[in-house]
């Protein structure tokens, strides 16, 4: 499996070429969040922006954001969290929400280490 890195609004992110990415919700966020009862996600050929929201999660507790850790084209829709999205909450790090193609920009991202230590620092 290639490596994860994450972002200061908790997605990780996953380099699948050098152009493109998978993107999900940490580890942290879902277990923040709670059990997950509804995700709204982009379409295919829809333009994300980084640091724009791109996708939004409806927990038992809160609706939350989900933020574009780069720009580029949404190329895949990972559909099965359309319908199961308690998959988050059992493997979010399998539980891949977007996979985006031409990235141009992108946050500065965090190794598991590093993200780690962020989390630890903010609580």
């Amino acid at each position: 499996m290639k490596e994860i890195l994450f972002s200061k609004t908790h997605e990780w992110i996953q380099f699948l070429d050098e152009t493109t990415v998978r993107v999900g919700l940490t580890d942290f966020a879902q277990s923040e969040l709670g059990d997950l009862v509804f995700i709204n996600l982009p379409e295919e050929g829809d333009e994300v922006l980084v640091s724009e929201s791109f996708a939004d999660v409806e927990s038992v507790k809160a609706v939350s954001n989900v933020y574009s850790p780069v720009t580029g084209t949404v190329s895949k829709v990972n559909e099965e969290l359309l319908d199961h999205p308690e998959l988050v909450n059992e493997s979010p790090y399998e539980a891949w929400f977007v996979e985006i193609e031409n990235v141009s920009a992108q946050h500065e991202f965090l190794s598991e280490e590093e993200y780690e230590q962020f989390i630890h620092e903010e609580e």
